[in-house]
């Protein structure tokens, strides 16, 4: 009886701890904070507790932030004041291995022209927006209609820098990459039905980003039956009090990757340098004049000696070279892949074909205001808020679109994309890191200040309007374009002013790296030059960037003796 009641007892006991240990593995951990249980099913706080890092998105290699030197710092022959070294320091991100190719920007084009058929009066201009310009290989004393005619889309450039592409248009690509890899990524981890990116989306039904993390009921324009638990592959717990857990993905899941932009003028220099065996001694301050290493153009490796290391053009004009052993492989831009990376992995970051960066160009990069992360263009926004406290959603009866100088009509906001507004008092009251939405005047001489150029010998004192406004720095020629409203023609006035004195205003970006049209001078990362927001050229690409969140290196950096 006693050998009974000592087995009933410690069978009691072991039922016990078995659920006792259950309970507790219900979560993944508890809380340093308050000692409750992260991530319990029988709810509260729900938090990704097995988070490794970032994965690299599709595209992308992972470049380590430092400290570099910026800027021209040896073989300056022109002497050129806006390229002056100085020290700044990148945090760790990921770039494009490759520059954006034909065959991407067609996939964009695809997408748009199936969601938003430019058939439709109302969405004929998203697509028209979107398009390359192909008209840059016109030359009026050279035959270059193949290119015009075939460039973007014959499967024989597919894997060729795109251009014609616009600042404007690249920022937008970008932002369109964005959605379509998150997308990607909540189809995987079963928070959207498989395939709904192709077979369920029309115009005004289309997934954002920043609407599902904001109002995710109303991504895919309110068809909750993409998200719905019920039709999805995941499984969401039910509390006792009936409510789910675990329905919509947010930033604290780890799901949602940060957005594709364009990278910064000093991300991008910084790439282009591929100081890594500099880095590895802590030393930044090191001579580099290519993305290679060395000194030359050509390959100094035993196996390929002699060999171009870019496509650019050579000497004083070759675009290509003697056909052979001594030619570059490309008379225009080249196949991407076609020449080494450098130290990060990175194609093509001299030559072929130049890029847009994210900033607005200035002569000089103010390091004594900030030496971090520089960017000159920051344009800070929010949400706009309905009356009744919830986002604005555009819709397919809301899109807003632009005319730019040049005549180019672009969207401003796509449908299902949520509306921004500039940052007011409410953000910036009493703040001592920002004043203000648009920066990208701060601290450089433009508008507000009180530098003064003279128009004559004469004294500029009592000067007012016009004459006033032309006597401030970068007094850059102001097109302006007009809709006739009768016959809905656009009017293109042209500035014929003979006062203008500089082509620097807040809508020129710079960009970097030297192309298939320039000459070796160019190829040093250091090099900037600057072009409007609105045109596109024929020697110009981009490529994309993405933020590093979490932990500044890949991999654990060992100690070095």
């Amino acid at each position: 009886m006693k050998k009974v009641m000592a087995f009933k007892i410690l069978l009691i006991l072991t039922i016990s701890i078995t659920t006792i240990g259950c309970k507790r593995s219900s979560s993944s951990n508890s809380s340093r904070a308050t000692g409750w249980d992260v991530n319990s099913r029988d709810g509260g706080f729900q938090y990704n507790t097995q988070f490794k890092e970032q994965e690299t998105a599709p595209g992308l290699v992972f470049v380590e932030g430092g400290t570099f030197t910026m800027g021209k710092v040896q073989d300056d022959v022109m002497h050129d004041w806006n390229n002056t070294p100085n020290q700044q320091h990148v945090q760790s991100f990921y770039m494009d291995e490759t520059e954006v190719t034909n065959k991407m920007y067609m996939e964009y084009l695809d997408w748009l022209k199936r969601i938003y058929p430019p058939t439709e009066d109302n969405y004929k201009a998203i697509y028209n927006g979107a398009l390359p310009d192909t008209l840059v290989w016109r030359n009026r004393l050279g035959y270059n209609e193949v290119m015009t005619e075939n460039y973007l889309r014959h499967p024989g450039y597919g894997e060729y820098p795109v251009v014609g592409v616009s600042w404007i248009q690249a920022v937008e690509f970008a932002s369109w990459r964005s959605d379509r890899v998150n997308e990607m990524y909540l189809e995987d981890a079963g928070y959207i039905t498989r395939d709904a990116k192709i077979s369920s989306v029309e115009a005004g039904q289309t997934f954002n980003t920043e609407t599902y993390i904001n109002a995710p009921t109303q991504v895919y324009g309110g068809n909750d039956s993409l998200t719905n638990p019920d039709n999805t592959r995941r499984r969401v717990n039910t509390t006792a009090s009936g409510d789910t857990i675990g329905v919509y993905a947010g930033r604290e899941t780890g799901i949602i990757s940060p957005g594709y932009r364009l990278p910064t003028e000093a991300e991008w220099e910084y790439a282009a340098l591929g100081l890594t065996e500099l880095r590895n001694f802590n030393i930044y301050r090191g001579r580099k004049k290519y993305p290679w290493d060395g000194q030359y153009t050509r390959s100094g490796k035993r196996q390929v000696k002699g060999d171009q290391m870019a496509n650019f053009k050579q000497g004083k004009g070759d675009y290509g070279g003697i056909a052979g052993w001594s030619d570059d492989g490309a008379d225009i831009t080249n196949e991407v892949k076609q020449y080494e990376p450098n130290d990060f992995g990175l194609y093509d970051m001299a030559g072929n074909v130049a890029e847009w960066v994210a900033d607005v160009y200035r002569p000089i990069v103010d390091d004594e205001f900030n030496d971090f992360n520089y960017y000159r263009g920051n344009v800070y926004t929010k949400n706009s808020i309905s009356e009744d406290g919830t986002v604005k959603i555009v819709t397919t009866d809301e899109i807003v679109f632009d005319t730019l100088p040049n005549g180019k009509v672009v969207a401003r906001d796509l449908p299902g994309e949520i509306a921004q507004v500039a940052v007011d008092d409410e953000e910036t009251y009493l703040r001592q890191n920002f004043d203000r939405s648009d920066n990208r005047n701060f601290r450089d001489g433009d508008k507000q200040s009180s530098r003064q150029y003279r128009e004559s010998f004469g004294d500029e004192d009592g000067v007012s309007g016009e004459s006033a406004m032309t006597s401030k720095m970068y007094n850059s020629p102001k097109h302006n374009i007009d809709v006739d409203d009768s016959t809905g023609a656009l009017i293109r006035e042209y500035d014929k002013s003979n006062k203008r004195t500089s082509l620097i205003n807040d809508e020129v970006r710079v960009y970097k790296g030297g192309s298939w049209r320039d000459r070796e001078y160019w190829l040093d990362p250091a090099q900037r030059r600057y072009f409007p927001q609105t045109m596109a050229t024929d020697y110009i690409g981009f490529r994309c960037a993405m933020s590093r969140v979490g932990s500044k290196s890949q991999g654990k950096n060992k100690t070095k003796n």
